[in-house]
């Protein structure tokens, strides 16, 4: 099968959970498939992108885009003009009239079995007319972010711009679903969003996956006393809301009972507000790292306290993989099949994640077993071929919909999961 795949960048460096969970994926399709990737180039595509795109694609086109910076004047001029879009300003950001011509040439050629739309945010650019089977890759249900960025708003105007971008999202999300023969989501719970929501009838879901080679299970006893660990992009909202909420609401009743206990922030790019956090007893802030790998086995206690989010978190089963205790929200943890108390702890308000802290740092012997009871667990059931595999399956399923459709037949109509 030879497939056209859609995303607004390329993948190297592999730092974020929507990067690593495409990039895995692709390495496995790409024994046994064609995948002719098509993505936007603002200027900023580092060289290391453009040398290893061979190890997930067959051949690349970048299709060049005018984008501004998230900081400045100009930015905010672009949030100021999309107030009178119909659409929510990340959908805006990334039209490109020039990615919809190349789409339709590619498409036009007469080799492409399915177009992958990768993520919801090139999808305005991808043309409805054209004969391909589509399908649609949503790592997250979208509008679902907005929401809960809207409800956990730190103030009144924060609160009514998410509010906004919400409803927007929520038309535009449903609409653009609407356009494709099949829809994929990372978890049943999304799926399940997009059947009862938005009137998705052909939609299935995919696992989360986790690279087993590279996170092995590290030795307990080289696990520091008193460590927790963040790990996850921090350019990306819902992560700097959960650790600004941790390290401000959670943290300090932590040590007053430990007050050796430290946190410690690894992730891409932090924000400003992110790296003034730094300068608060007990927290680190290590940003961009060569590889999250030793911190994950260095720490006692891996905490993921979103309160904003959607799909799944790939941090949690990489750290688990790792043997490492973990302990998240409810959303954090969403949509993956894990058993709370077996495999992960959970707790929402300030308190119980607290509380829930302490009891796992005062006692490494439980925290240990939990992690290495979770790790076996994920290692034996969530490899990436098996991710790849189902989802060539619904890329099947997506090309009989299309034949079935020009045949004039009842279309299909099947769940993966």
């Amino acid at each position: 099968m030879r497939l056209l795949w859609v995303k607004t960048d390329l993948l190297h460096p592999v730092n974020s959970g929507g990067r690593i969970r495409t990039y895995e994926m692709l390495r496995e399709i790409r024994k046994h498939h064609d995948v002719d990737y098509v993505a936007l180039d603002d200027g900023s595509t580092p060289p290391e992108a453009l040398e290893k795109f061979g190890e997930y694609a067959t051949t690349i086109d970048l299709v060049p885009q005018t984008r501004v910076d998230k900081q400045g004047l100009p930015f905010f001029v672009d949030l100021a003009k999309n107030l009178a879009s119909a659409d929510p300003y990340v959908l805006d950001r990334y039209r490109s009239p020039e990615l919809a011509r190349r789409i339709e040439r590619a498409s036009g050629r007469g080799d492409i079995d399915v177009l992958v739309c990768d993520f919801l945010f090139p999808a305005r650019d991808i043309p409805r007319s054209i004969a391909t089977p589509k399908v649609l890759f949503q790592h997250n249900v979208e509008a679902r972010i907005w929401e809960r960025h809207a409800q956990v708003g730190r103030t009144f105007l924060h609160r009514a711009y998410f509010g906004s971008q919400y409803r927007r999202m929520k038309a535009a999300e449903r609409q653009l679903c609407q356009g494709f023969d099949w829809v994929v989501a990372v978890s049943e719970d999304d799926a399940n969003v997009f059947r009862n929501q938005y009137g998705i009838r052909n939609v299935s879901s995919i696992p989360t996956g986790v690279n087993t080679d590279v996170f092995t299970i590290s030795d307990p006893v080289k696990r520091r006393d008193g460590s927790i660990v963040f790990l996850g992009s921090m350019d990306w909202m819902p992560n700097i809301d959960g650790v600004r909420w941790f390290v401000r609401e959670v943290l300090p009743a932590v040590r007053q009972e430990i007050p050796h206990a430290t946190v410690n922030v690894v992730g891409r790019n932090p924000s400003p507000e992110i790296t003034a956090l730094a300068e608060l007893d007990g927290v680190t802030v290590s940003g961009t790292v060569p590889n999250v790998k030793p911190y994950l086995n260095e720490a006692s206690v891996f905490v993921v306290p979103l309160r904003v989010g959607g799909g799944t978190r790939l941090k949690i089963y990489e750290g688990m993989a790792t043997g490492i205790g973990t302990l998240s929200t409810t959303i954090g943890a969403e949509g993956l099949p894990l058993q709370p108390g077996k495999h992960i702890r959970v707790a929402d308000d300030a308190t119980a994640m607290a509380r829930a802290t302490i009891e796992m740092l005062k006692d490494p012997t439980a925290t240990n077993a939990m992690g290495l009871a979770a790790a076996e667990y994920v290692r034996s059931n969530f490899g990436w071929s098996g991710v790849a595999l189902e989802f060539m399956r619904i890329c099947e399923l997506a090309r009989e919909q299309a034949r079935e459709r020009c045949l004039g037949r009842a279309p299909v109509v099947q769940s993966v999961r």
